[in-house]
């Protein structure tokens, strides 16, 4: 296979892989590609054992394919080698963006224990690691005293963990109460209790689509924001996936233009910087954000 053709079923890999569904149209536009010659990648990938997988005219490559474990030990580390890299990262100053993206590359290409240890620490670290034994042992497991957002309501939920999102920040889990796939903030999880069941609904466990301000959702929504140089900066370090989607206009303006899975995210973002913001083309979102304010200025000003 030439490589100018392995550049470009790797750029396809990547763009099926992305938190932000495409159709096929979309993909060949942005990738500078034939329809007919999307499909006949997304072929190849298919009859190399790759889950393909449509949500209505939407489609991506599905990352819970053995495949991908198998990519992610093409760059293993031992043991020593982890703990080695582990001091190396907490040897950076904290206020250094080169450690948060360290964590983050190391996170996505090796899953164990003593990486954990780089990202987590505190009261989350113990039940970080019950997570993980229960994901590799494929048990139930009971959160305990878990802080709902909803009406603060405190109480354990039984889950079959399956997965961790970027930083150990939130673990996908199958609510074995709600029968569906949610996220769990980690931070609400009082303890954990491994359970002796095993998994018992393996077979429904999916992970929703994440959008930049890490919100998830079947449903997409377009969003256009213009930024300015505050607005810019805070949105690169707060959430680095926008990179992918900003386009600077003039010296000090960018557009951000990309597709969300709840307007509760981005509206958080664009509350705090309100005169460093402009709304593009996105009525609905000014909607969201009029009702939003109005709902809850008169118990801020209290």
């Amino acid at each position: 296979m030439d490589q100018p053709k392995v550049e470009r079923m790797l750029r396809l890999m990547k763009i099926l892989t992305a938190n932000t569904l495409y159709t096929v149209d979309e993909i060949a536009e942005r990738l500078n590609m034939s329809r007919r010659t999307i499909y006949r990648y997304i072929d190849t990938f298919r009859e190399a054992g790759f889950v393909i997988k449509k949500s209505g005219n939407h489609i991506r490559l599905d990352k819970a394919s053995p495949h991908f474990k198998d990519i992610s030990q093409l760059v293993h580390f031992t043991e020593e080698e982890a703990v080695i890299l582990k001091r190396a990262i907490e040897n950076i100053d904290d206020t250094n963006l080169l450690k948060q993206n360290l964590k983050r590359k190391l996170y996505s290409v090796y899953d164990n224990k003593i990486l954990a240890d780089t990202i987590v620490r505190g009261s989350n670290s113990t039940n970080v690691h019950s997570l993980i034994e229960a994901i590799e042992e494929h048990c139930q497991v009971k959160l305990i005293g878990y802080r709902s957002s909803h009406g603060g309501e405190v109480r354990d939920r039984l889950v079959e963990p399956f997965g961790f999102t970027t930083n150990y920040v939130q673990i996908w889990c199958y609510d074995t109460e709600s029968n569906s796939c949610k996220l769990f903030k980690l931070s609400r999880i009082s303890s954990v209790e491994i359970l002796n069941t095993k998994w018992q609904y393996q077979s429904k466990h999916e992970k929703a689509p994440i959008d930049i301000f890490r919100m998830n959702g079947k449903e997409s929504k377009e969003i256009e924001l213009e930024l300015g140089i505050l607005a810019h900066n805070l949105i690169l370090e707060e959430f680095p996936l926008s990179e992918n989607y900003l386009t600077q206009i003039d010296k000090d303006r960018w557009l951000l233009k990309t597709e969300v899975r709840s307007y509760a995210g981005v509206a958080r973002f664009v509350i705090g910087l309100m005169d460093d913001i402009k709304i593009v083309n996105t009525p609905e979102l000014e909607q969201y954000l009029a009702a939003y304010v109005s709902k809850y200025w008169s118990k801020v000003i209290k």
